[in-house]
């Protein structure tokens, strides 16, 4: 939303925003600098469907952040049935409205979004659509509301699953983007939309990460390393990939560029436009990327081509990624002059941006 470091903003700081009386007092406002708002300001229109996660009071709504519409959870997750947000209150809005609609959730979104197309669009559109699959709690189209005393906590929320719900989950998800994406066909929407399909996070639980190291709230590859696919008529090859390493960041900063909307003096931007890789699949240029966690582990980490530094708790480690994309073999003694210099790299990185809070 902001096209920045989390660790510039405050609610950046939480790893995640979770229901308690010190994390209601946080979250995105206006003060902070919101792509949608940008986009506003050059006559887009602008919806966010899906999860917000950014903050549940009224102050920090979306609509207070440029988003014209809004419909979806505040918090981090819903029962897809009972749709009661990780709080364990009902977490559906339309707007600033609370509602109850029936449905699973996936589909419910999806519908959402679908009808939002239909309508006539003056003027052009920047629609977010914020899947929560196939984030907990693991539910299929099929199956039952969990019981409230499984809502109470994340850890809960978290406790039941299988492999085959979780393959129910993905198959809905899919049929989802399938439907949307027909739609745009069908209306002649497609031949002038950029569809940009992302992740926000590595896997969780059920899901394979193939050969990368562990998963979501880590900095190894498995955390971090995730899918991305542009459909862009015109502009994007079909069927050619990049090499290019991007971050999420990077996403804000291109669709700024697209719309041709401005950017903050106030609010530099750490990512970039990715306009010109996605013109050319063939264009590489080496990049620097930095994480840190703080609260439920204690990482952080740069990457700087193809070598990635890591600091594991007490551990550190470095990673030649072009020979050990599933980071085994730690180099930071052969390669101690890369090892030192990305570390020094990390500090001066770190003094840029906000101090960690305590959980």
């Amino acid at each position: 939303m902001t096209g920045r470091y989390p660790a510039r903003i405050s609610i950046g700081l939480l790893e995640p925003w979770i229901p308690s009386p010190r994390d209601n007092a946080i979250g995105l406002s206006s003060k902070d600098f919101s792509i949608a708002t940008s986009l506003q300001d050059v006559g887009y229109e602008t919806a966010l469907i899906g999860k917000w996660h950014l903050g549940t009071d009224s102050a920090f709504a979306p609509r207070k952040n440029g988003f014209g519409y809004f419909y979806g959870i505040k918090t981090g997750a819903a029962d897809y049935i009972s749709h009661r947000g990780d709080s364990g209150i009902f977490d559906m809005f339309e707007n600033e409205t609370l509602i109850n609609p029936k449905g699973y959730m996936t589909e419910l979104l999806a519908s959402k979004a679908m009808e939002y197309l239909k309508h006539p669009h003056p003027n052009p559109f920047f629609l977010s659509l914020q899947f929560t699959a196939p984030h907990w709690p693991w539910q299929g189209p099929d199956d039952k509301e969990l019981p409230d005393s499984l809502l109470r906590t994340a850890k809960g929320m978290s406790s039941n699953g299988s492999p085959a719900i979780y393959a129910a989950m993905m198959t809905s998800l899919d049929d989802q983007v399938g439907r949307i994406t027909r739609l745009l066909n069908e209306t002649g929407l497609s031949k002038n939309t950029v569809i940009i399909f992302t992740s926000d996070n590595g896997g969780e639980k059920f899901s394979d990460m193939g050969s990368f190291a562990k998963r979501k709230m880590n900095v190894w590859e498995g955390g971090v390393r995730i899918p991305a696919i542009v459909k862009w008529p015109g502009k994007v090859e079909p069927n050619s990939t990049s090499t290019q390493q991007v971050i999420t960041m990077d996403w804000s900063a291109t669709i700024l560029a697209i719309a041709g909307a401005r950017t903050s003096q106030q609010f530099p931007l750490d990512g970039i436009s990715l306009i010109p890789f996605l013109n050319d699949s063939k264009k590489v240029i080496e990049r620097t990327f930095y994480w840190r966690l703080t609260q439920r582990t204690k990482q952080h980490a740069v990457l700087e081509g193809k070598w990635k530094y890591i600091h594991d708790q007490d551990e550190d480690y470095l990673f030649d990624l072009s020979t050990d994309p599933g980071e085994k073999i730690n180099l930071k003694l052969t390669e101690d002059k890369k090892f030192r210099q990305l570390h020094r790299k990390y500090l001066d990185w770190e003094k840029t941006v906000l101090k960690p809070i305590a959980l």
